[in-house]
């Protein structure tokens, strides 16, 4: 390895173990046990190293701390990185609001990334909110902010029901 590479590894657990369980619980109940280490975190969380903060009826809370290895090309944080955030706090909050066996997919997502992250931008929490769940489509919102509350994206969200 050349002096100036890097190297990450992680590991997970196999996610049909968590979704297997989801089909028995309630959206929040399901997601409060992938908090309370009953159930394992999804991949994407280790594959992009964020984490769920907290989980409540109608409301998704994550946080990341930008890394060297979210980077694109030009050296900052690739907005991907910001947009699987909100559409993550934005379909779990939509779940918070689901019965037990009802899933949900991304129909459309809306990223706005009002400035540029980097690995010095310290901590950022992403809270994802419902607007409404019907029958059969459900919307939501989300805000990405750091620690004294300075936006840094916010994005909305069409999910259809799952039944």
């Amino acid at each position: 390895m050349a002096a100036d590479e890097r190297e990450r590894s992680y590991n997970w657990e196999d996610p049909m173990q968590g979704a297997q369980a989801a089909k028995t619980m309630s959206g929040l109940e399901y997601l409060q046990s992938i908090q309370d280490g009953i159930n394992p975190l999804p991949p994407i969380c280790q594959t992009l190293d964020f984490d769920p903060v907290s989980m409540e009826d109608g409301k998704a809370v994550f946080s990341v701390i930008p890394s060297e290895f979210h980077y694109n090309p030009i050296g900052v944080v690739h907005g991907g990185l910001l947009s699987t955030l909100c559409d993550s706090a934005m379909g779990c909050a939509i779940h918070t609001k689901l019965a037990a066996g009802v899933g949900y997919t991304t129909l459309e997502l809306k990223v706005n990334l009002v400035r540029p992250v980097t690995a010095k931008t310290g901590k950022l929490v992403c809270t994802g909110t419902v607007i409404h769940v019907g029958r059969s489509v459900a919307t939501a919102e989300a805000r990405v902010e750091d620690a004294q509350g300075k936006l840094y994206a916010h994005a909305t969200s069409t999910c259809m029901i799952l039944k």
